[in-house]
């Protein structure tokens, strides 16, 4: 089973989540989710939709259209379509947790995550950065963004910082570490037995030989050299305006980028709605969509739903196992 949690309550999480019930699957879902928030929302987009509330280890039938496996999550205040909430900031924490919870006791395979707002559970008083940074403490790991669309993969050095703070971020000790689990997981959870990783510089034309900053020299060129001697393909430190163009991407497997928007705007720009953000590092399995919640569109049924699609059949083709 894979447990799916839609997120952000008054966004559009909710009625992807109703949609794709919508949908034959041959892939056991459990939402993680308040029931009568759901069933508002179907009965507001004009859907079918038959819940079966299920308790975590209870066995759930392969799904039909129009019917959702739901472990009920209690909403604290309730939900209008478009209108954030603070009182509600908890239960999406309570979501995330729970199915994380299940996914490291062994219940479900893996999670599939919504989109959250970030703001209105800062706004709530409630510390939260990301998902990636919430599962990787609830895990006790450490995590790797990465984010991935037919004919890229990009994974991040940091995740959710201010630019101010990025370059004090990229030691030797973390950027090692984050090169080995991107290896890792390329080579064990996607099958490439000898990943090609394209890596960025921080800098403008990659420091430009320290004329435009040294972060290349002292740090990324001497991570780079030492996992070399183990054999494995990195190209770079590259300029990023150049490392994504196709005959570098050609033999590239991943790109590894220094920051948040250094990476995702390329990868977001190919593939927007098809792309799905994965958390390598976890002793779980856990993909997301590649947006954000859309307030404007919540309730009206226009949101898209090919990125959730996307982060289910992601999410089964990681557990490597059938259903």
């Amino acid at each position: 089973m894979i447990a799916v949690t839609p997120g952000e309550p008054a966004g559009i999480g909710p009625d992807l989540v109703v949609r794709l019930a919508q949908e034959p699957s041959d892939t056991p879902m459990v939402a993680v989710a308040d029931p009568d928030l759901l069933a508002e929302r179907a009965q507001r987009l004009g859907l079918p939709l038959h819940i079966e509330r299920v308790e975590p280890g209870d066995a759930v039938p392969r799904a039909q259209p129009g019917h959702l496996a739901v472990l009920p999550v209690a909403l604290r205040q309730t939900v209008t379509p478009g209108r954030l909430d603070t009182a509600n900031a908890p239960y999406v924490l309570d979501t995330l947790r729970i199915a994380c919870d299940a996914c490291l006791a062994g219940t479900f395979k893996a999670l599939v995550t919504g989109p959250v707002h970030k703001g209105v559970i800062n706004d709530a008083g409630l510390a939260f950065t990301g998902h990636t940074e919430f599962f990787a403490e609830r895990c006790g790991a450490e995590p790797v963004m990465m984010l991935a669309t037919p004919g890229l993969r990009v994974a991040l050095v940091t995740t959710h910082l201010a630019l101010r703070d990025v370059s004090a971020a990229i030691t030797r000790e973390h950027l090692t570490e984050v090169i080995r689990i991107l290896h890792r997981d390329l080579t064990s959870r996607f099958g490439i037995p000898e990943p090609r990783i394209l890596v960025c510089g921080l800098n403008p034309h990659a420091g430009e030989g320290g004329h435009l900053g040294r972060e290349e020299i002292e740090v990324i060129e001497p991570v780079l050299n030492e996992l070399r001697e183990l054999g494995w393909h990195l190209i770079g430190p590259l300029p990023a305006d150049t490392a994504f163009v196709p005959d570098k991407l050609a033999d590239a497997d991943a790109v590894l980028a220094m920051y948040h928007d250094q990476g995702l705007p390329v990868l977001k720009h190919l593939g927007f709605g098809q792309a799905v953000n994965i958390t390598l590092g976890l002793p779980i399995i856990r993909t997301s969509v590649d947006h954000g919640t859309a307030l404007d569109l919540a309730g009206t049924d226009r949101a898209d739903l090919g990125s959730l699609k996307a982060a289910v059949s992601m999410a089964r083709f990681l557990t490597g196992a059938s259903f």
